[in-house]
């Protein structure tokens, strides 16, 4: 009897050993402790970084264009959006100083400080399945309206943002096209070197060489990586293109297009770092409207999860021609008939017939672009 109890013992002892002699229900309090220390470790920079995040969604610089808009915004969730995307830069004789959104504060727009050679139309539809973009010449031949809706005269469409700032731009395309505008985004072209550099670099194909002597660059045949400077150059590259500022549209589009490619790219979007660098540099060089809070741009970028690079359309205004003007220069008229079908079908969240009924008005393939 005695040996059975002393092996019994033994067993036990070494099982108290093993576990550094701490009782079954001590040994799973510990471990219980080391796991909710890492769940509250991983929750903590989980936290803190959705919080980074939701204060970088909040950088963004604000504008305001009550002033042309009807009564308050509809909130965003569940219905069609129409956002007037710009591409800005400042007039070469203009040393800068203040921003687009100091500037847009001032009792008077500094007429002329900016240029907005990038007009685009951003249709988001209601069902989120895809996304349409709309560039308008920056040389359309349209009436100008000024910061507060009213008409001024007949000029280039750029010209509404030089001389009345983002209200002037949002009234005039409103009046051009008959689309109730949501939303305005405004972005730094000499910033966008930032954003390409945050992600990493943007996949361009070049057709065919060719040398833009307003720059002094030769553009060579092939594919390449293209970021910063170098990038920056790209898009407002003009002269050296058979079609000038209608090629210069096409580069614009197929560069954002693969701007696009890459930010919906896991290799993006999964990242966190890459993420919020994108995001910073969203953030320093793009200045939305003031009705466009942090909440409503959560909600949008989740609801547009499912988008791909397959179901972004890029289309221009159908342009019927282009003339001289006295004391204004060479300016486009748009096909009227045709746009009318366009405007109308952004209106009523149609696009996608636009697109069946005009196939060829879209941007054509990577590689096929000057």
């Amino acid at each position: 009897m005695s040996g059975g109890r002393e092996t019994s013992r033994k067993y036990r002892d070494a099982g108290k050993r093993r576990m550094g002699g701490l009782p079954f229900h001590r040994r799973h309090r510990r471990l219980l402790l080391i796991l909710l220390t890492i769940v509250g470790l991983l929750l903590s920079s989980v936290g803190a970084y959705a919080y980074h995040l939701n204060k970088q969604l909040s950088n963004f610089g604000r504008v305001d264009i009550s002033t042309v808009q009807s009564g308050e915004p509809d909130p965003d969730e569940g219905r069609a959006l129409n956002v007037l995307l710009l591409g800005s830069d400042m007039a070469e004789n203009d040393e800068g100083g203040s921003s687009i959104e100091e500037d847009a504060t001032l009792e008077n727009w500094p007429s002329g400080k900016y240029r907005s050679d990038t007009l685009m139309i951003v249709h988001i539809p209601a069902d989120r399945t895809g996304v349409q973009l709309i560039s308008i010449p920056r040389d359309t031949y349209t009436t100008i309206y000024d910061e507060d809706g009213e008409p001024r005269n007949k000029q280039k469409i750029n010209a509404a943002f030089s001389q009345y700032g983002p209200a002037g731009a949002i009234a005039t395309v409103q009046a051009l096209t008959g689309i109730q505008l949501d939303h305005l985004a405004i972005i730094d072209w000499e910033g966008f070197k930032d954003i390409t550099s945050a992600v990493g670099g943007v996949e361009v194909t070049i057709p065919e060489t060719f040398t833009d002597p307003q720059q002094g660059i030769t553009w060579e045949a092939g594919t390449k990586v293209m970021e910063g400077e170098e990038a920056l150059a790209y898009v407002r590259t003009r002269h050296g293109l058979k079609r000038g500022d209608f090629d210069r549209i096409a580069r614009q589009q197929n560069f954002l297009r693969s701007v696009m490619n890459k930010l919906l790219s896991r290799g993006t979007l999964t990242n966190p770092i890459k993420l919020s660098n994108t995001l910073e540099a969203l953030s320093n060089n793009m200045t939305l409207d003031s009705n466009w809070n942090p909440s409503s741009l959560r909600s949008l970028a989740l609801s547009l999860r499912g988008v791909s690079s397959e179901t972004v359309a890029f289309m221009t205004a159908p342009v019927a021609t282009t003339q001289d003007v006295s004391g204004i220069g060479n300016v486009v008229i748009l096909k009227e008939d045709q746009s009318a079908e366009l405007w109308e079908a952004v209106a009523a969240d149609q696009v996608g017939t636009y697109i069946t009924a005009y196939p060829d008005e879209q941007l054509p393939g990577a590689d096929e672009v000057s």
